[in-house]
């Protein structure tokens, strides 16, 4: 029986993962080898990669950012640095989930939740405040003509309409907050809105540093 892995994302990973990114949006650049490899670089414990069958199926990166600076409406391209991640800030308390993406054929496989799972732990295992994302709104073109962005996430909200995105989110626990205007502007599913969503992680310590601000202090006592 096929089994489903999910670990954080390695270098050698990097020439699959943008194949596969590839063919989930073939309508927009994907990422080149060494965008991955600086994410890694920068922040090894928030890229993941799932392996379903020992293939890779699917990828979830994420950086962490110092909310109060970006809790104005911004692009994707702004709050990752272009997907660079050089906007990743140790002393942040707010994991920013960039980017989640499966392969389309085993979608139902639960490879989104295990992806939102390994999210969760770690921003438990870093003592982070929350994880915050922008999802994109694919079903929302599908009416677009009928109704402003806002009355459709709100009719998500109620069970009135199924978007693959914001409904799966909304299982998985996020809170929605709003919508973001040109989040993406190459999106035209979801004609460049987005949804602003958050989960609270119930176990953050505020007495506490981060795990990432622990890991700094320690690397400034090392012998130079």
């Amino acid at each position: 029986m096929p089994k489903l892995i999910v670990r954080n994302t390695t270098v050698h990973d990097i020439e699959a993962l943008v194949r596969l990114q590839r063919e989930v949006y073939p309508g927009i650049p994907a990422w080149q080898h060494d965008r991955v490899a600086h994410q890694i670089e920068l922040f090894p414990e928030g890229q993941f990669v799932a392996f379903y069958d020992d293939k890779l199926v699917g990828c979830a990166s994420s950086l962490v950012i110092q909310w109060d600076e970006w809790s104005e409406p911004h692009t994707w391209d702004e709050i990752t640095a272009k997907g660079t991640f050089d906007t990743h800030d140790t002393a942040g308390y707010t994991l920013y989930g960039a980017e989640v993406f499966v392969a389309p054929l085993l979608r139902g496989k639960r490879l989104g939740h295990a992806l939102y799972e390994a999210r969760r732990r770690v921003c438990k295992t870093l003592n982070l405040r929350r994880v915050i994302a922008c999802g994109r709104l694919p079903g929302y073109h599908k009416v677009a003509d009928q109704m402003p962005v806002d009355l459709y996430a709100r009719k998500v909200l109620w069970g009135d309409i199924t978007d693959p995105v914001l409904s799966f989110q909304l299982r998985e626990g996020f809170r929605y907050c709003g919508i973001m205007k040109n989040y993406l502007a190459d999106d035209q599913e979801s004609r460049g809105y987005a949804s602003l969503i958050v989960w609270l992680n119930p176990d953050y310590d505020a007495s506490r540093p981060s795990g990432l601000q622990l890991a700094q202090d320690a690397a400034k006592d090392l012998p130079r």
